[in-house]
């Protein structure tokens, strides 16, 4: 059970923020340091009150799960009361003011890859179940059909429709959300081995699908360009190999704190009160996703949707086929020539990570240890980095030893940057500067 006051502290405090998208150290291009406690610290620093604790497919992290969390709010967990969040960290700090208690909900994302109508499918699928029971369920269903030991996002011949199956079944309460929809390779709308809408997708069981998760190379906007997706919530989230990337997407909550009560919140986004229990979805600025643009990584070559069909979606330099983005799968299923949002919809914040804002002012790599020592002494003096980017005033930001922080802040509230799209596997790149202005600036 929650230690005294923290239940009244979240009954009262109705709005939470969530990421529910993230992967520990057993899934493949991981940080190590992707254990529970780790996750817990980076969530203290980061300002998210509840994530998702990834992989529990995996025996291992299933069974690490078990170790270390215990039941907290309906629904969610926290670490068991010997534990305390554990920052890995190369300086000494301690973060200030009081950070709230980290939380966790069982979460797992499933590769599946089938035939369906003669083609070959691959669409990764988040699932997200409130006790370890159902769970439990779900794993010994999977383990006869795949080695869940490999991977702590399983590879199974699994078709999804029979996945949300099994999760209806064995796991009441349960739900399944479609991940990282527009994604070229594995996803559900993905140009190279997806689907043209969701029925087709999930045949007789596709009422059960109220959600779906837009992934980094788009955004609110770019979704709501499609009519057919009009009912269906979207939430955003960082899909994290490394606790530090953390919350660079994630959705912000208005509602009770409780598993039952989120998953209402995403059924019913908006009640007939006019009440938004979602309120607000953090994104990145979708150019910066890997996907964004068509291209050719090998080649160097991209380029937006309309040269890509002039191109024929060939490479101009080898004649290859291209790699067909998030925005040109987006336009070929739009019906519309500007996004509607449905009443009620979530607000959209798009943001800069604050160490890629500080690397560009100092003129350094995001991963330099100045910036992570002016990461922290940020967190110290101003609060969590979400406070930072989107509560601070510019005014108190002046204060800071890093050069026109709070103007670079300011710009990014406002949309004024500077963008490079990714494409092919390659982030694109973000700046609040013109090229050389920033570091410039930063110098003086």
């Amino acid at each position: 059970m929650p230690g005294p006051g923290v239940y009244s502290f979240f009954e009262i405090i109705m709005r939470f923020i969530a990421d529910l998208h993230i992967h520990s150290l057993y899934s493949r291009a991981t940080s190590k340091s992707s254990h529970i406690r780790s996750l817990a610290a980076w969530s203290q620093i980061k300002g998210v009150h509840l994530l998702g604790t990834g992989d529990f497919t995996h025996p291992l992290w299933f069974r690490e799960l078990q170790e270390t969390v215990e039941p907290a709010e309906p629904g969610f967990f926290q670490l068991k009361g010997s534990l305390r969040p554990d920052f890995p960290l190369p300086f000494s700090f301690t973060p200030s003011p009081e950070p709230l208690p980290a939380r966790f909900v069982l979460s797992a994302e499933v590769s599946c890859i089938y035939k369906r109508h003669g083609r070959v499918r691959k669409v990764h699928n988040l699932i997200y179940v409130p006790d370890f029971t159902s769970a439990g369920r779900i794993n010994e269903t999977l383990a006869t059909i795949g080695n869940l030991a490999a991977d702590g996002r399983p590879i199974l011949g699994l078709d999804s429709r029979d996945l949300l199956e099994i999760v209806l079944d064995k796991a009441p309460g349960g739900f399944l959300v479609p991940a990282h929809i527009w994604t070229p390779w594995f996803s559900l709308f993905g140009s190279r081995s997806g689907f043209d809408s969701v029925e087709e997708c999930f045949g007789d069981l596709t009422s059960h699908i109220f959600s779906l998760e837009t992934g980094l190379s788009s955004d609110p906007a770019m979704n709501r360009l499609i009519s057919a997706l009009d009912h269906y919530t979207l939430i955003s989230n960082s899909d994290c190999h490394s606790p530090g990337k953390l919350c660079r997407e994630a959705n912000v909550f208005d509602t009770t704190f409780d598993f039952f009560a989120m998953k209402a919140a995403l059924q019913n986004p908006c009640d007939a009160s006019g009440h938004r229990h979602l309120a607000a979805t953090i994104e990145f600025f979708p150019e910066e996703g890997k996907y964004h643009y068509d291209g050719h990584r090998k080649c160097g070559f991209c380029c937006d949707p309309y040269q890509s069909r002039e191109l024929h979606g060939l490479c101009p330099v080898c004649g290859k086929p291209m790699t067909i983005g998030v925005l040109s799968r987006v336009l070929c299923l739009a019906d519309r020539q500007s996004p509607v949002f449905p009443s009620g919809a979530p607000d959209v914040y798009s943001l800069i990570p604050l160490q890629e804002i500080l690397a560009e002012l100092l003129g350094v790599g995001p991963g330099a240890k100045t910036v992570m020592r002016n990461y922290l002494k940020l967190i110290q003096e101003f609060g969590s980095e979400l406070t930072i980017l989107t509560e601070t005033p510019v005014a108190d930001l002046l204060s800071a030893d890093v050069p026109c922080l709070g103007e670079a802040i300011s710009r990014v509230r406002q949309n004024q940057i500077q963008r490079k799209a990714g494409f092919d596997g390659e982030f694109g790149t973000i700046k609040v500067y013109k090229e050389g202005e920033g570091r410039l600036k930063a110098k003086k």
